[in-house]
C-alpha cells in the first residue's frame, strides 16, 4: 500500500516515515507535502492508497484537502494526524478511515492502516459518488478516550446500551462511552440500528436470532456477541416483524 504523508512539521514527517518503515506492506511515497496544496499535488502524482494527514497546515488546511481529494475518480482513505482533537467530527465529513491525535504511537498507527487497508479506492469512490447526491451521514463515530480521539466504524457497531447520561458503544474490538442520546442515535441511524429497548438499540445487520426464554421473556441474538439482549413486551412485535423480513 502507497503511504503520502502530508504535516508542514518536517519532525513529525521524520517520525510517521520512522514508524512507517517498521510497518509490513507499506511503501512511503518519496515525495512528501508541508501543504495542503503540495498535499493535492502529491496526492495526484502519486496515486496513493493512503495519505497520512495534518489538520493545520499552510495554504489548503487538512479538511479542505480532503475535500479536495474526494473530487478524484479514485480518491485514497484519509488518516488524519494531528494535534488538536475538536476536528473529529468534521472527519466524518469526508469519510476518514482515522484520527490520530499526536503524539501518534506504532501501534495506534498500525491498527488504523489495517482499517484503512479495508477502503480500497473502488469504496472510497462509491462512498463519494453517494455524497454528491444525498445528505451525509456519519461513517463513524467519535469517542473520547485515553488513546485521544477514536473513530468507531459503524460497520464494527453491534450495539448501543444507555446508562444515566452516557450510552456505551459495543463493537468488535471492544467497548467505549460516547456523550449522545439513544434518542439521537436512532433518529440518525434508524436505517442501520433497531431499539429492542428503551435502553439499547442493535444493528440490524447483526441479528441472527429471536428466542424466547421459559419465562415468556424475549432476547435477541447477535453476531459477535455472546449474550443475548432482552426485548422489552413493548418492542416484542416490532422485532417479530422485522424478522419476518429478514
Amino acid at each position: 500500500m502507497k503511504v503520502l504523508i502530508a504535516d508542514d512539521e518536517p519532525l513529525a514527517r521524520d517520525r510517521l516515515r520512522h514508524m512507517l518503515e517498521h510497518l509490513e506492506g507499506y511503501d512511503v511515497c518519496k515525495g512528501e507535502a508541508g501543504t495542503g496544496d503540495e498535499a493535492v499535488r502529491l496526492a495526484r502524482q502519486f496515486q496513493p492508497d493512503i495519505i497520512l494527514l495534518d489538520i493545520r497546515m499552510p495554504g489548503l488546511g487538512g479538511i479542505e484537502v480532503a475535500e479536495g481529494l474526494q473530487k478524484l475518480s479514485c480518491p485514497p482513505a484519509l488518516v488524519f494526524c494531528t494535534a488538536y482533537d475538536e476536528y473529529a467530527l468534521a472527519a466524518f465529513d469526508v469519510h476518514a478511515a482515522g484520527y490520530l491525535v499526536k503524539p501518534v504511537r506504532q501501534e495506534e498507527l498500525k491498527t488504523v492502516l489495517e482499517k484503512a487497508r479495508k477502503i480500497n479506492k473502488l469504496q472510497a469512490s462509491s462512498l463519494t459518488d453517494d455524497s454528491r447526491h444525498t445528505s451525509r451521514s456519519r461513517t463513524h463515530i467519535s469517542a473520547r478516550t485515553h488513546r485521544g480521539i477514536e473513530l468507531i466504524e459503524l460497520a464494527d457497531i453491534r450495539y448501543f446500551i444507555a446508562d444515566n447520561k452516557y450510552v456505551t458503544v459495543h463493537h468488535l474490538h471492544g467497548e467505549v462511552l460516547i456523550d449522545e442520546t439513544l434518542k439521537e442515535l436512532e433518529n440518525e441511524f434508524g436505517q442501520r440500528f433497531v431499539r429492542i429497548h428503551r435502553n439499547a438499540l442493535v444493528a440490524r445487520d447483526a441479528i441472527e436470532g429471536l428466542c424466547r426464554c421459559d419465562q415468556g421473556q424475549y432476547t435477541v441474538k447477535l453476531k459477535d456477541v455472546e449474550t443475548p439482549l432482552g426485548v422489552s413486551r413493548r418492542h416484542v412485535a416490532g422485532m417479530r416483524k422485522l424478522m419476518s423480513e429478514l
